[in-house]
């Protein structure tokens, strides 16, 4: 399946396919935000669709990504299992742990929790 945006709990979201391209570069986000523009405020991107280096806080990937996402105004959602690195990395807990209680980049396991979590914030 593409990339699609779907309507989910009332909110306009450009679900990303799991097998899509990878994001290993902030073009690569920019070209996300630029798919969700004028059709979808979230996207919601697989974890495994981002480079490692997003779930290695050093290498500022993450915080690259994320802030792109915040200067277009388009949430980004992370979805998927990071268990793994959440297990290696206080940093990435911490990060995970604001990111989640803030409004512009959410990590959730799966779809159905992002559904939850648009339909609580709506």
């Amino acid at each position: 399946m593409p990339d699609a945006i779907e309507e989910r709990a009332g909110v306009q979201v450009l679900v990303c396919d799991p097998a899509g391209p990878p994001v290993t570069t902030t073009q690569d986000a920019l070209d996300l935000i630029g798919a969700s523009y004028a059709d979808a405020e979230v996207v919601a991107v697989p974890a495994s669709r981002l480079d490692e280096r997003f779930f290695t806080l050093g290498t500022r990937f993450a915080g690259e990504v994320m802030q792109k996402f915040v200067n277009y105004r388009v949430r980004l959602v992370v979805v998927g299992d990071i268990s793994r690195h959440l297990a290696a990395s206080s940093a990435l807990r911490a990060l995970v742990h604001e990111s989640n209680k803030a409004d512009h980049v959410w990590f959730v396991p799966d779809l159905d929790a992002l559904d939850a979590r648009l339909r609580d914030a709506g």
